[in-house]
This record gives C-alpha cells, sequence and structure tokens, in this order.
C-alpha cells in the first residue's frame, strides 16, 4: 500500500495519508467511547440515540463498502492474510450488529417515555 501511495501525485499522496488518518482517528474514538462511556451508550437518551446511531451507520458503512468494493483488489494468498481477513471482518460485522442493536434499543427506550 505505502508503495501504491507513493506512485500518486504529492496532493493526493496526502489527501490518501489524511483519510487514513481520519478513520485510524474515529475508530480510535469510538473504541474509547464504547470503553468509558459503556453505560452512557445504553441509556436510552437523544445523545445514546445519536451518537449509537452515528457509530452504526458507519460499521454498516463500512461492513458495505467491505464487501462491495474491496474484493476486486488484489490480496496475497497467504494463511495470515485470510485468517486477517476473516478477523476484520468478524470484527467489522459485529461492531455494525451491535451498535444497530444499541441505536434500535435506545430508540424504542427513548419513544416509550416520551
Amino acid at each position: 500500500m505505502v508503495n501504491d501511495i507513493k506512485k500518486l501525485k504529492p496532493l493526493n499522496q496526502e489527501i490518501a495519508k489524511t483519510y487514513g488518518r481520519y478513520i485510524q482517528g474515529l475508530n480510535f474514538s469510538f473504541g474509547l467511547i464504547s470503553i468509558l462511556l459503556a453505560s452512557d451508550l445504553k441509556n436510552q437518551s437523544a445523545l445514546a440515540i445519536a451518537i449509537t446511531g452515528l457509530i452504526a451507520a458507519y460499521w454498516i458503512g463500512k461492513v458495505f463498502t467491505q464487501f462491495a468494493y474491496y474484493p476486486m483488489y488484489e490480496i496475497p494468498k497467504k494463511a495470515i492474510f485470510k485468517i486477517g481477513e476473516i478477523a476484520m471482518n468478524s470484527l467489522f460485522i459485529s461492531f455494525a450488529v451491535v451498535f444497530a442493536c444499541l441505536f434500535i434499543y435506545n430508540l424504542m427506550g427513548y419513544i416509550k417515555t416520551h
């Protein structure tokens, strides 16, 4: 991947690197929020709905993108890469399912109380 980025024009290299940093930052932030504020993510408040909805949409979008666009790329056939692909896809799907369920749970609770 690094060699592929080096083939781009300088501006496009910076755009690709910046985009990658945004993704890393979002993933890290969502993980931190999930660990440190777990009870707040399920308290059925308007903010819990907004945050779990945002995170669910992010992971659902990631899963769709993963299966819609990434199969066209050539990935090495070594077992370690196949194991990594399965593990990462499993994580992405589980994050999408967990946050979608949390979103629905929060939304249903909010609707009942308001």
